[in-house]
């Protein structure tokens, strides 16, 4: 108990994933060393407050009221912001090489490390990390009560990029990093995300005529979703290559290059999207495969043609 575990990660699309949890010790230390972090800036803080409230002689009490406010801002602020921002790492975790993720595999976002930290405050500071160490260590994902209601983990990321089970990035072909860094995937959700990470990795073990027809498919309902225009003329798995790219750049999940993924070129039969499989899912987006050309972008962002 307590040390690490393997957990599997069932995706949306019944992707089975494997992850070597973080064990009681890499957390109390990863955690000391934020603690500690933490202490020095609250030391530095007190400091300047003391200087403060000298200078604000019979008003001590905006003195001490503000402090309050900047404690809580450190306790709860820095492990919000760095792992929100970080892609679920704080400087105690990075240097331990673990990583907080979803229990389907997927970044972290600033609910989870809200949570996380609000919880924190109780079973770390208020009680000296003694829940928490009881909980990682007898919890089937060495889960602390804060991953538990969050719905996180914290996972060692060098060991699962050693063992090749850590989500796999896309970076964008040559030629198309401009284009790809263009693509706004605010509205792309995880679940679509996952879906179209899941096609480009098994795209090389399908058939030719399924391969096509899923891309074409799933790239009309992407495009659709972002209401984007893709250039005309582009392979449905090269503009899928590039959205993925931008959502991971996006969210802080790029950890080790995919296989290579060599998208189709559009032949001159190219199927039309099936329908109920959202080639036409949104109307004023005109799309590229299946639907009326489109002249492609000029400007910055814009692919090479030719």
């Amino acid at each position: 108990m307590g040390a690490v575990m393997t957990t599997g990660v069932v995706t949306p699309e019944a992707v089975l994933l494997d992850f070597d949890t973080a064990g009681a010790g890499s957390r109390t230390l990863a955690e000391v060393i934020d603690v500690l972090l933490q202490i020095i800036v609250m030391i530095l803080a007190t400091v300047a407050l003391g200087s403060a409230a000298t200078a604000l002689a019979g008003a001590e009490w905006v003195a001490i009221v503000f402090g309050l406010m900047l404690y809580l801002a450190i306790l709860v602020g820095y492990p919000v912001a760095m792992e929100t921002l970080w892609g679920g790492r704080t400087l105690g975790k990075a240097a331990l090489g673990l990583r907080v993720v979803t229990v389907e595999g997927g970044p972290e976002r600033f609910r989870h490390a809200l949570i996380r930290a609000v919880i924190g405050l109780v079973e770390i500071w208020v009680f000296l990390g003694l829940p928490a160490l009881l909980a990682v260590t007898f919890s089937k994902r060495n889960q602390r009560l804060g991953d538990m209601v969050a719905g996180t983990f914290v996972l060692r990321e060098r060991d699962a990029l050693k063992a090749g089970k850590v989500a796999q990035g896309f970076l964008p072909p040559p030629g198309y990093e401009a284009y790809a860094a263009s693509i706004d995937t605010t509205v792309l959700s995880e679940r679509a995300y996952q879906v179209v990470r899941t096609f480009l990795l098994r795209a090389n073990g399908l058939t030719g005529s399924a391969r096509q027809s899923l891309g074409i498919n799933l790239a009309n309902a992407v495009a659709g979703d972002l209401r984007h225009d893709p250039p005309a003329g582009m392979p449905p798995e090269l503009f899928l290559v590039c959205v993925v790219a931008a959502f991971q750049r996006r969210h802080g999940v790029f950890v080790a290059p995919a296989p290579s993924v060599l998208p189709m070129p559009p032949g001159p039969g190219q199927m039309p999207p099936a329908p109920g499989w959202g080639g036409a899912s949104a109307p004023s987006v005109p799309t590229a495969w299946g639907g009326p050309a489109q002249p492609p972008p000029s400007g910055p962002g814009a692919p090479p043609t030719g």
